[in-house]
């Protein structure tokens, strides 16, 4: 069931997401789904997963499919693969967001993709000062990114970043001026069909197994 009046669509940022990947005709895997604010505007065979009882009972309620389940559990499964998968403020919050992009990618169709939605530290650092662009800094977050930052984190976990900004404004140039100031990043990429360790990074994993 979607809901015009959802606070999701107050969100510029989600409804030009929403247009620009047809999420609303997409299965889309929405990893801490909360009550499912998001993921009643997503398609058919959409699935959200949270780890609060009261929020799946809520979605449940609200006609949507949300499974309870820690995504940074080794032993979480799903039993189909999605369109996209989808996180949005979940990322700074992780205990291991490596192994987390590592994972997540079991749960793709064969050309499908991720949106990661994260708050982020300005390029212009000064703006920190200022209470609109601290949001990468609140208390409950344990990672810290700044836009290049967090596009070389994807992409040394093996993805293909396609996209990263605000979603602001539809228009990605007009929408690039914003990448300095911006306190939030949305972040579209694939799995990198040809990635692979470093041969030092697999001579290390070696010695951790040790």
């Amino acid at each position: 069931m979607t809901h015009t009046h959802s606070p999701a669509l107050r969100s510029h940022s989600f409804v030009n997401l929403l247009k620009q990947f047809a999420l609303h005709n997409k299965s889309v895997l929405d990893i801490g789904s909360s009550e499912g604010d998001f993921l009643q505007h997503f398609g058919r065979g959409s699935v959200g997963v949270t780890i609060i009882p009261e929020h799946v009972e809520i979605a449940r309620q609200n006609g949507l499919k949300v499974v309870m389940g820690n995504i940074e559990d080794p032993a979480f499964k799903l039993p189909q693969t999605f369109d996209v998968v989808w996180a949005n403020n979940l990322f700074e919050h992780m205990n291991a967001p490596h192994l987390f992009l590592m994972k997540v990618k079991e749960f793709l169709k064969q050309d499908g993709f991720l949106i990661l939605g994260v708050p982020v530290i300005p390029t212009i650092s000064p703006l920190t000062r200022l209470t609109k662009f601290r949001g990468a800094y609140a208390a409950s977050h344990v990672n810290f990114f700044t836009r290049k930052t967090l596009i070389e984190t994807l992409r040394y976990a093996g993805w293909s970043v396609e996209e990263a900004r605000l979603f602001r404004f539809s228009n990605k140039t007009l929408d690039s001026l914003l990448n300095p100031i911006a306190p939030h990043m949305y972040v579209v990429a694939r799995p990198n069909k040809e990635w692979a360790y470093a041969h030092k990074r697999l001579l290390s994993l070696e010695g951790y197994k040790n």
